[in-house]
């Protein structure tokens, strides 16, 4: 792999300064918002970050607190029993039974593997990273910190167009179910895009960390659906080469505080990730493996975690219709996809007005700038008070 480019040394006098080519953190721009909501006289409805409220479930307390005596230092790889047991998940949950468990890499989270993934590749500049056009904002903050490219792209189509136009595309970046819209990809589709970045010598990562969460007959597992992975093999055959899949137990399991994921798919791409990890110290603490481990051997903590977030999406669904948005994808995930057909931000004062605080869509990128993305993570009693405060609306 070649060194990334802003290892190389600068120009005497130059000094490179990464940030300063990073956009606002765009958290930063909802304070004012907050500020109104938090003056509402019943208080805020937050239904913007989407954190999760729910108790971390207690079999995976318990797998902790067996590992709290940790006096050595963790393996970088994750252990043998902890990359078994994610291979076990993606056989018995995703529909994926032939993953070697050697291609297994804990992360210290999902969001700091999608921020250094593009530098861990070794991309630099001259080099684009591909991702949805609305987007996870850490896909595009990913390529800046590599010196790269971000580009929004979508299908098969635009991806070719802005190849032939010249742009060295080397990772693209899928997610399915996306956040913020919860859009799940067909098998079909992703087909056709791993088949398109194979052609081209293109890495797929592939972020499915909502996948437990469908909410259409189609991807419900409950009534026997599935999100498909780019690992599933009606997608990619039984050959993972050139394929990542970015997973976390934050959503499912309420593991936020834990930071606790991993990377899977090909076999060699992950070793090469691994020798670096390990250079960086990118290592997840062995009482955290243990944990996640647990987290995915236990199917039922899950299950009454979807219901939850199931019952609370339906509250906030009907409340949302009956004042006049429409909720667009949504068919997985944590979030509903709404607009009212105006400006994100014009929607997010009139929500904090009533003591609600959502995120506006351009966090997201241009394309979801008449949208507002309302989160299901928060308390029942929380939620209650949504249909009343909207009421009149519509």
């Amino acid at each position: 792999m070649s060194a990334p480019a802003h290892l190389v040394p600068a120009p005497p006098g130059e000094r490179r300064r990464v940030g300063a080519s990073l956009p606002d953190f765009p958290w930063d721009s909802l304070a004012a918002a907050k500020a109104r909501a938090q003056a509402h006289p019943d208080g805020i409805v937050d239904l913007s970050v989407g954190t999760p409220v729910d108790p971390t479930p207690q079999v995976v307390v318990d797998a902790l607190r067996s590992a709290a005596n940790a006096p050595g230092y963790p393996q970088t790889y994750g252990t043998a029993p902890l990359r078994e047991a994610v291979a076990a998940w993606f056989a018995r949950r995703r529909g994926v039974p032939a993953l070697d468990p050697d291609g297994v890499l804990p992360t210290v989270g999902s969001k700091e593997l999608v921020a250094w993934l593009p530098f861990l590749l070794g991309l630099g500049e001259g080099d684009v990273v591909a991702h949805p056009a609305v987007a996870y904002p850490t896909y595009d903050v990913g390529a800046r910190l590599a010196r790269a490219t971000p580009l929004g792209a979508d299908t098969v189509d635009e991806l070719e167009a802005a190849w032939d136009g010249g742009a060295r595309i080397r990772l693209l970046w899928l997610n399915s179910p996306s956040n913020p819209t919860g859009a799940v990809r067909s098998v079909a589709e992703l087909t056709a895009l791993v088949a398109w970045a194979r052609a081209h010598g293109v890495v797929v990562a592939s972020d499915e960390c909502y996948a437990e969460l469908g909410w259409s007959p189609e991807h419900d597992t409950t009534a026997g659906g599935l999100v498909a992975s780019v690992l599933d093999p009606r997608v990619c055959g039984d050959d993972h080469t050139g394929l990542l899949v970015a997973y976390s137990t934050s959503k499912q399991s309420n593991l936020a505080g834990y930071r606790a994921a991993f990377l899977a798919g090909d076999v060699a791409l992950v070793r090469e990730l691994l020798e670096l990890r390990k250079h960086a110290g990118m290592i997840v603490p062995w009482p955290v493996q243990v944990a996640l481990q647990a987290a995915l051997g236990d199917d039922e903590h899950v299950a009454h975690q979807r219901e939850l977030y199931r019952g609370r999406r339906e509250v906030l669904r009907e409340a949302l219709q009956g004042a006049g948005f429409r909720i667009d994808a949504s068919a997985a995930g944590l979030y509903l996809w709404s607009t009212r057909e105006e400006g994100s931000r014009t929607t997010v004062d009139l929500l904090a007005e009533r003591g609600i605080l959502a995120a506006p869509g351009d966090f997201y990128g241009p394309p979801g700038a008449r949208h507002v993305r309302i989160a299901l993570t928060a308390t029942d009693e929380r939620v209650s008070r949504v249909p009343e405060r909207l009421a009149g609306l519509g």
